[in-house]
């Protein structure tokens, strides 16, 4: 049997290092599915439950591997449902490859079935390489071309293969006018500032007397070199959602995460310095950086549209950031006057012994941060977090303690809920030896998480170390939307919005094959970690907490202390907002 496009597609994209795809199939993509299946296994396919979760996957792959993540989809809905986690990659720059497929090409135009115009949909989140294959010999160089460009450029990219062209014979261009010779390979580029940009950088850093340090994504594979910088520069170091992973929580002189999200000594921190160091991060909230004119800034970012984007950076560097830190790193002087330092570990100490204190504090039965604290400390060494967006990437960002090793990750860029169950099955999936654990609210595991578990029962039994672990917080509430109605809007809670149903989740994961523990009892949350951690089998852990603790932004200004009071009068739950209010507030300080 002749190959056919699908085959050579396949072939193509194994030669470009792909060894995984995510997805759901239909008719759209027979083509490619029957040769998929040709290959007896060494792409492997994982089948998702919906299309999100397969580009959710995709992009969590490239998050935790750093290599193309590839998802497929059939035509019409199939293709759509690809975009929220398409946007996830794009905005994290990740590299993605998404394959739709679509109605045969003499049906295009003629209103068929499943007929979406998926060039203008794919337009704005692949804008860097979408294309729609139209004869077998424009595959080669659509396929070589679409995994580059996502590679090289960490961007998203689609193909989209009509359904009578993925059986076709396959053909190679002719050697002939208007056929081009594609090839497989890349090698990304050492990309270091010029010594005199370098030492303009220094200049700046080496005049600071106050030097603060944000991190993010793009300095994970350059932790060692922010360590070293920061110790000779006697930097406290903040972290961003994304970089939550470059430098262990461990060190003194480390701050945690920085923003609404963030503590009290990245707070003091940015507030604090006179000097700025930015590497690798892309963080929005420049209300939570110095105030424009009270530090002197320095960017280092590979992507040169980022640099000087959040803080009017004085010396602004393209360049990876390992190299470039190693490059600047000899042009340092050592910071001989410790005070900023000793400030800095202070701040970080009392910061710590806060957020004990706050998830420590009784509730209504459960704190949520017990949840979150009880599991730092017995974090298994080379672990991987997700977290969904919600109430719980408050504690996930606060109160886990990280340590050299371990990965996390989550929606940063688009924030989206329903992320954290497929990104912990991506991450089991590239890491099967790996303890995984997703820390999820309930609103999200009613939205799409839950129905991912089946996934973990249909494929866990194949991963060499079991310990795959989620813990749902159940408060009945859209927590965070709640406190921010509160908050950002002096509104009382809206019940009608806001309240949702009463799920067991922990007995849905017993009924299709997992373990699942119940918890209500804050005594018992650190035992039900231990369970979980010891188990055989993954586990869902279901904590039910209370939805009126509030997560205490690290400053609160004058308009929301005043939206807060304004809200407490007629929120149907005020007693109880108040009452945590003020145990976290007097029990954290």
């Amino acid at each position: 049997m002749a190959p056919t496009v699908g085959d050579f597609f396949w072939e193509r994209l194994k030669a470009w290092g792909v060894t995984r795809v995510f997805g759901y199939p239909g008719d759209g993509i027979n083509g490619l599915l029957g040769a998929l299946q040709r290959r007896d296994g060494d792409i492997e396919f994982v089948q998702t439950r919906h299309e999100e979760m397969a580009a959710f996957m995709a992009s969590a792959h490239a998050k935790f591997t750093g290599e193309l993540g590839v998802c497929i989809a059939t035509s019409g809905p199939g293709a759509s449902h690809l975009l929220t986690g398409l946007y996830d990659a794009k905005l994290d720059h990740v590299p993605v490859l998404a394959i739709a497929g679509q109605q045969a090409r003499t049906a295009v135009g003629a209103h068929y079935q499943q007929e979406i115009d998926l060039l203008s949909m794919f337009k704005d989140v692949a804008g860097a390489f979408v294309q729609q294959a139209t004869v077998p010999a424009q595959v080669r160089h659509l396929t070589d071309r679409a995994a580059r460009i996502a590679i090289a450029q960490r961007k998203v990219t689609a193909l989209i293969f009509p359904n009578d062209l993925q059986e076709m014979p396959f053909e190679e261009p002719p050697h002939a006018h208007g056929a081009v010779f594609s090839g497989v390979g890349y090698s990304p580029p050492k990309v270091i500032p010029a010594e005199e940009d370098l030492q303009s950088a220094a200049d700046v850093l080496n005049e600071g007397s106050k030097v603060a340090m944000l991190v993010g994504a793009g300095a994970l594979s350059a932790g060692t070199e922010v360590q070293s910088v920061a110790e000779a520069l006697g930097a406290g170091v903040a972290k961003a959602l994304l970089g939550k992973a470059v430098v262990s929580d461990d060190l003194p002189y480390v701050t945690g995460a920085i923003g609404l999200l963030g503590t009290s000594a990245s707070w003091d921190l940015m507030q604090g310095c006179d000097t700025l160091l930015m590497v690798g991060s892309g963080f929005p909230y420049s209300e939570f950086l110095p105030r424009e004119g009270a530090a002197r800034g320095v960017q280092i970012d590979l992507d040169p549209a980022m640099l000087s984007l959040r803080y009017p950076m004085e010396v602004n560097l393209t360049g990876d950031s390992a190299g470039t830190l190693r490059a600047l790193l000899p042009l340092l002087k050592p910071k001989k006057d410790k005070k900023w330092r000793e400030t800095v570990e202070k701040s970080v100490t009392k910061s710590w012994k806060m957020l004990e204190d706050r998830a420590m504090q009784p509730a209504q039965p459960v704190n949520p941060q017990r949840p979150f604290w009880e599991l730092s400390q017995r974090l298994p060494e080379k672990a991987i977090l997700t977290s969904d967006s919600g109430s719980c990437a408050n504690w996930f960002a606060r109160d886990i303690r990280i340590r050299t090793g371990m990965m996390a990750s989550l929606s940063g860029g688009l924030a989206s809920m329903g992320a954290a169950v497929p990104y912990a099955i991506a991450a089991k999936f590239a890491h099967p030896g790996r303890p995984v654990i997703a820390l999820v609210g309930d609103g999200a595991m009613q939205m799409n998480n839950m129905a991912e578990l089946i996934t973990v029962a249909k494929y866990w039994r194949d991963w060499s170390n079991p310990t795959w672990i989620c813990l749902v917080l159940n408060n009945q509430d859209l927590n965070q939307v709640t406190w921010e109605q509160r908050i950002m809007e002096g509104n009382p809670k809206f019940e009608a919005s806001q309240t949702i149903p009463d799920v067991p989740y922990h007995r849905f994961a017993e009924l299709i094959g997992l373990k699942g523990i119940f918890i209500d009892d804050p005594d018992c949350v650190g035992s039900a970690w231990d369970r979980a951690l010891a188990s055989d089998v993954p586990t869902v852990i279901e904590v039910r907490t209370d939805p009126e603790v509030p997560p205490m932004p690290p400053h609160l200004d004058f308009k929301q202390m005043r939206n807060f009071v304004a809200s407490s009068v007629a929120d149907p739950e005020r007693g109880s907002v108040l009452l945590n209010t003020a145990r976290q507030v007097i029990g954290g300080s």
